[in-house]
């Protein structure tokens, strides 16, 4: 069993940061995303964090990472960091969110007014 939401990616996905921890379970990815599913909004920062430290880089899906964001900004609706951190991971992955990347920008700006 994986005692972290990371480790669990890492094992599944990957890492080009860091290996992969030793592991002899049979991975399924619903699994995974079970897991990230009720994730609390640490867990899954820390996961982005350690997997894709440079936002863009790292083996994680761009699907799983768009979920991962979307999933802790429901849990941290009003912090201006994590929804820039989101609209740059959308438009760092093609012009298909860029209109949800002006929104979360927009949010954040707002925020920061406020």
């Amino acid at each position: 069993m994986h005692s972290t939401l990371a480790e669990h990616a890492r094992c599944l996905y990957g890492d080009e940061h860091r290996p992969a921890p030793e592991c002899t379970k049979e991975h399924e990815e619903r699994y995974f995303i079970e897991e990230l599913t009720f994730a609390d909004a640490d867990a899954i920062l820390t996961m982005l964090r350690e997997l894709c430290p440079q936002l863009v880089d790292g083996h994680l899906p761009v699907w799983v990472r768009n979920l991962a964001y979307r999933l802790v900004l429901l849990q941290r609706p009003n912090d201006p960091a994590l929804l820039r951190d989101a609209a740059h991971s959308l438009l760092a992955h093609g012009p298909d969110w860029d209109d949800i990347a002006a929104d979360l920008k927009n949010q954040a700006d707002a925020l920061n007014s406020a």
